[in-house]
């Protein structure tokens, strides 16, 4: 019983430092470190070089025109863009509806090996020096290509991460968490580049260099986050450029909300087996303390604090029954009692802000366990059913 403090405390500390700790840390940095930096006074020279404007679609039909109609308004000079969309699998009338477009050109084989395998295809025909990767259910802004491309002025730049938006549609209570939760994400992004480098970028909204782009074992579940991070240690920065956004709506229902949080945590927990080198801060010294912070403690020792301070703290009331544990498990035990109301009531479609908060915050890891157990069982495939949106942007 003489370790139950220690193991409670130290549980309640990584859950803290994870979540709340490591931004609040990060940001304290930062201020140290814009008190020594030197502002640039030189006004920046647009940079607008030939680009590819890259996209993987799957079965993406009802979807597909307004994502074309949206892709060919952005504004960049129109002699420097070029448009690439793969279509490997599709069984609808995705390949018809492109196929209106001579502006753009397909790429279609009846073979299906999911988005990593075609966008590996799709890279071997790029002639471009950059290329902006877009996911098939998002809507940019006119201007988000021009802005992603800024950053690459400086030689350092490998890739520049984009924003991500949730829009609420008619799976407004999943929009309520989702856009909570990807709101808090970008800020430590924000941060992250400004230290050094954006800890993993996502996939809606990702421009890299092409040289620097080495195709990815055809299995990989997260292709973006993997590939962010491989610029990374080529020695390369990832930058963030929050007003080059992508908007897509929530996750129709709780159940396919459930279904691509596990599917991501499948994907962080074979990523962490693939990205092992990042955990020497000699080999990396400018990477290790974000990329644990920001994610290795997310997938692992986070989620297994969350269950060890419960269980220990209930111990520690029945053992050692002392005010500062009576305390301690009140505050958890409102939380997820809160946790639960938000999720009867997410369930009803009630949205109830404050409730769904804690609820979407287990809910998050309980899908983290899940997709420990799918990925050492080896039941995640990276040919996956794309989870279903509430609604098409308008």
């Amino acid at each position: 019983m003489s370790m139950l403090p220690v193991l409670f405390w130290s549980s309640l500390i990584i859950v803290c430092y994870s979540y709340a700790g490591y931004g609040l840390l990060l940001y304290m940095v930062l201020r140290l470190k814009r008190l020594f930096r030197h502002s640039n006074r030189h006004a920046p020279t647009l940079f607008t070089p030939e680009v590819t404007f890259l996209v993987a679609a799957y079965n993406e039909e009802d979807f597909i025109q307004e994502k074309l109609l949206n892709s060919l308004a952005l504004v960049y000079p129109k002699n420097k863009i070029h448009f690439l969309f793969i279509t490997d699998g599709s069984t609808d009338r995705t390949n018809e509806i492109i196929l209106q477009y001579p502006q753009v050109t397909l790429l279609y084989e009846p073979q299906r090996n999911g988005k990593t395998a075609a966008i590996n295809r799709a890279m071997a025909l790029v002639t471009t020096p950059f290329v902006v990767l877009s996911d098939a259910n998002t809507l940019l802004n006119p201007e988000a290509v021009t802005l992603l491309m800024q950053p690459f002025a400086m030689a350092s730049t490998g890739a520049v991460a984009g924003e991500k938006k949730v829009m609420a549609g008619q799976g407004a209570a999943e929009a309520q968490g989702e856009g909570i939760y990807w709101k808090y994400e970008s800020l430590l992004k924000k941060w992250d580049a400004e230290l050094y480098s954006v800890m993993g970028a996502a996939g809606e909204l990702l421009a890299i260099r092409t040289a620097l782009y080495a195709p990815l074992p055809i299995d990989t579940i997260l292709d973006d986050f993997i590939l962010s991070f491989h610029i990374n240690m080529q020695g390369y920065t990832v930058m963030y450029k929050p007003t080059a956004y992508a908007m897509e709506t929530a996750s129709a229902s709780l159940q396919e909300e459930y279904k691509r949080k596990v599917r991501i945590s499948a994907g962080g927990f074979q990523s962490m087996g693939r990205l092992l080198p990042l955990l020497n801060p000699f080999r990396y010294p400018h990477i290790t303390w974000q990329y644990i912070s920001h994610r290795v403690l997310r997938w692992t020792l986070a989620p297994l604090g969350l269950l060890l301070a419960l269980i220990c703290n209930l111990l520690l009331v029945i053992f050692q029954p002392v005010l500062i544990y009576y305390i301690t498990g009140t505050l958890q035990l409102g939380f997820y009692l809160a946790a639960l109301a938000g999720y009867v009531m997410a369930r009803q479609e009630v949205k109830v802000k404050y409730l769904y908060i804690p609820f979407y915050f287990v809910f998050m890891n309980v899908a983290v366990y899940a997709g420990c157990i799918r990925h050492f069982r080896k039941r995640q495939s990276a040919v996956w059913e794309r989870s279903q949106r509430s609604i098409a942007i308008s």
